[in-house]
C-alpha cells in the first residue's frame, strides 16, 4: 500500500467516523434492543496469504455456533429483518471503519477472503492479495449483484461452496487484478462513490 493511499484511508476514515458515529451508535442500540446480543459479527479474514485479521460488521443473521463459509441461499432464512434492511443499504459494513483505521483493510481493494479459499487457491490469492483488501472494490461494484444471484439459488453449504469456488472466485480475481493494474486515488474515489450511490 502506498503512503498516499494509506493517508487517504486514514483521513477518510476519521472524517466518516466522526460524521457517522451517531448512525453507528444508533444502529448498535436498535440491534441490541430488537435482536439482542451480539451486536457485532466478527469474522476471520485474510489480509495477505499468511496474515489474518478480525473483520467487524454489524450482525445481520441469527446466531449459529457452527456457522462457516460464504453466505448463500442456504443461510437466507437466518437473515433478520433489521439485517435485511442493513444489507440493502450496506450499513452492516460501517464498523469496518475501525478495520481501516487499524490498517487491516483499505477503503478500496479486493474483498478480504476466507482462509479456506486462500488455502485452496494459493497461487491466485498470492497475486490478488498483493493489494490491501478493501471495504469495496472493482469486483464488489461490478460483480456483487451477479454473485448474490448465483449464490441465492444454493440450498446447502456444499452447493454454496462449489458455486462460489467455481464461478465467483475466478471472476472476482480477474476484476481484482484489473484494479491492481489500474489503481489510483481517482479510481478509488470513483469506486467509493459507485458503492454509495
Amino acid at each position: 500500500m502506498t503512503l498516499s493511499k494509506r493517508l487517504f484511508d486514514l483521513f477518510a476514515a476519521l472524517v466518516l467516523g466522526a460524521l457517522l458515529l451517531p448512525v453507528i451508535l444508533g444502529l448498535a442500540a436498535v440491534i441490541a434492543f430488537l435482536e439482542g446480543r451480539p451486536v457485532f459479527y466478527m469474522a476471520t479474514r485474510m489480509r495477505s496469504p499468511t496474515q489474518s485479521f478480525r473483520l467487524i460488521k454489524f450482525r445481520t443473521m441469527s446466531v449459529q455456533d457452527a456457522d462457516q463459509g460464504v453466505s448463500g441461499g442456504n443461510k437466507v432464512n437466518r437473515i433478520t429483518p433489521m439485517g435485511a434492511m442493513m444489507r440493502r443499504a450496506r450499513l452492516d459494513e460501517l464498523p469496518q471503519l475501525w478495520n481501516v483505521l487499524r490498517g487491516d483493510i483499505s477503503f478500496v481493494g479486493p474483498r478480504p477472503p476466507l482462509r479456506e479459499y486462500v488455502d485452496r487457491f494459493p497461487d491466485l490469492y498470492a497475486q490478488v492479495l498483493k493489494s490491501r483488501p478493501g471495504i469495496t472494490g472493482l469486483a464488489s461494484v461490478v460483480f456483487h449483484r451477479h454473485e448474490e444471484k448465483l449464490l441465492a439459488s444454493c440450498t446447502t453449504p456444499e452447493e454454496t461452496d462449489q458455486v462460489y469456488a467455481r464461478r465467483c472466485v475466478p471472476r472476482k480475481a480477474r476484476l481484482d487484478l484489473m484494479y491492481q493494474r489500474k489503481r489510483s486515488l481517482c479510481l478509488d474515489a470513483w469506486l467509493m462513490l459507485k458503492t454509495v450511490f
